[in-house]
C-alpha cells in the first residue's frame, strides 16, 4: 500500500524533495503569521497574500499563487498538512519532480481562478486544497483508467479518500467548493495531457 509513510525524516527530505519544500513554506508561513498577527484574522490573511474576489485585490494575479502557502487557522493547516504529507508522496516519485510539480501548482492555479471567479459574496480564501485536491485526481485518474498500477488496497483507499474529501467540501462550513473542484478537475486533465502527450508513459 503506497500510502504507508516508513521513512525517516532525511529519506522522506531526499526522497520526496518537492513535497518537503510546500510543507516547510507553509509552515513557515504560518508561523510568521502567528509572529506578525494571527492566522484568522483578514488583514493578516490578506497581507501575506491570501485571495480576495473585490477590488483592489481580485486584479493582483499573483495571489493565486501565494494563497496556496498560506492557511486559516491551525486546523486548516493541520488537514493540508497531514494530506501532504501522506498522499503527495508516491505521486511525486511517479511523475518525478518536474512533472509533479508542473501538476501540484497547475491544479492550484486553477482552482483558485475557479473560486475566485464564480464565488458571487466577497471572500478571502487561502489555503493548498485546490493543488491537494489536484493530488487526489491524478490518484484518481491512475485508479480508474490505469487498473493495474495499483494494488486493491490502494485502490480502496483512493475510493475512501475521495469520498471523505468530497463529505469535507460539502459539509464543512466556509470551505472554498469551487477551488476544491476546481482543483480536481485541473489534476485530472493535468494529467490527462501529461500522460497522452508526454514522454513518460505511466
Amino acid at each position: 500500500m503506497i500510502f504507508l509513510r516508513y521513512e525517516k525524516p532525511m529519506q522522506y527530505i531526499r526522497m520526496y524533495p518537492v513535497t518537503t519544500a510546500i510543507l516547510l513554506i507553509i509552515i513557515a508561513v504560518f508561523a510568521a503569521m502567528l509572529i506578525t498577527g494571527s492566522p484568522t484574522d483578514p488583514e493578516t490573511l490578506i497581507r501575506f497574500g491570501a485571495q480576495v474576489n473585490a477590488p483592489p485585490y481580485e486584479s493582483q494575479l499573483w495571489r493565486i499563487v501565494t494563497a496556496m502557502f498560506i492557511h486559516i487557522g491551525f486546523e486548516h493547516l493541520l488537514f493540508n498538512g497531514f494530506a501532504l504529507y501522506v498522499f503527495a508522496p508516491p505521486l511525486e516519485r511517479m511523475l518525478g519532480k518536474l512533472k509533479y510539480t508542473l501538476l501540484y501548482f497547475g491544479s492550484g492555479i486553477v482552482g483558485n481562478l475557479a473560486g475566485q471567479l464564480l464565488y458571487q459574496d466577497v471572500h478571502v480564501s487561502a489555503g493548498a486544497s485546490g493543488a491537494i485536491y489536484g493530488v487526489f485526481a491524478a490518484y484518481a485518474y491512475l485508479s480508474w483508467l490505469r487498473k493495474g498500477l495499483f494494488d486493491k488496497q490502494t485502490r480502496s483507499t483512493v475510493n475512501v479518500m475521495l469520498a471523505m474529501g468530497l463529505i469535507y467540501t460539502l459539509l464543512v462550513p466556509k470551505v472554498n467548493l469551487y477551488a476544491h473542484l476546481g482543483g480536481f478537475v485541473g489534476g485530472f486533465l493535468i494529467l490527462h495531457v501529461m500522460i497522452h502527450w508526454g514522454r513518460k508513459r505511466i
